[in-house]
């Protein structure tokens, strides 16, 4: 295996026009058979080509699969900051085939974002929110809040 691997390196050395391969040539006696220039059987040259074209689709699956994943993180960060939706980003989401998730590690954060501002929204968290603020402060609010109804509720009735 060594040896087969060696030898198509410096074939594909060759190709590039680094040297040798005119030497090549006249070892070969100019075959123009794929294979053989390869020093394989005709069988193992075709099992080598099918094996790299599986190869070559695998990495490409991946790699789309990565594009759509940082396209759902665009899309996802874009709702979430109210931006402008991106076409590029829905296009690269189709391409993987609609079934694309964020990873796992964005997952949990977006997860732990999400029950940080339902804390903040819910009851609870106004609550603690309230334990936060200083007394005066919140006297200060309701009695202006009363001033305000009390001057509308003058201005609309004039019985009062």
């Amino acid at each position: 295996m060594a040896f087969f691997v060696k030898n198509m390196i410096s074939n594909q050395v060759k190709n590039l026009g680094f040297g040798g391969g005119a030497e090549e040539k006249k070892e070969e006696g100019g075959t123009s058979d794929p294979a053989a220039a390869q020093g394989m059987t005709r069988e193992e040259y075709e099992e080598y080509q099918k094996q790299m074209i599986e190869e070559k689709m695998e990495r490409d699956a991946a790699f789309t699969q990565k594009k759509a994943e940082r396209a759902c993180l665009r899309v996802h960060l874009r709702e979430k900051y109210r931006l402008p939706k991106s076409e590029m980003d829905e296009t690269q989401i189709q391409m993987a085939g609609d079934d694309v998730d964020l990873p796992e590690d964005l997952r949990k954060m977006v997860d732990e974002d999400q029950e940080e501002e339902e804390d903040k929204d819910s009851i609870l968290g106004q609550l603690q929110n309230l334990q936060n603020m200083d007394l005066d402060t919140i006297k200060e609010k309701a009695q202006a809040t009363f001033t305000e109804i009390k001057q509308s509720a003058e201005q609309k009735c004039s019985v009062m």
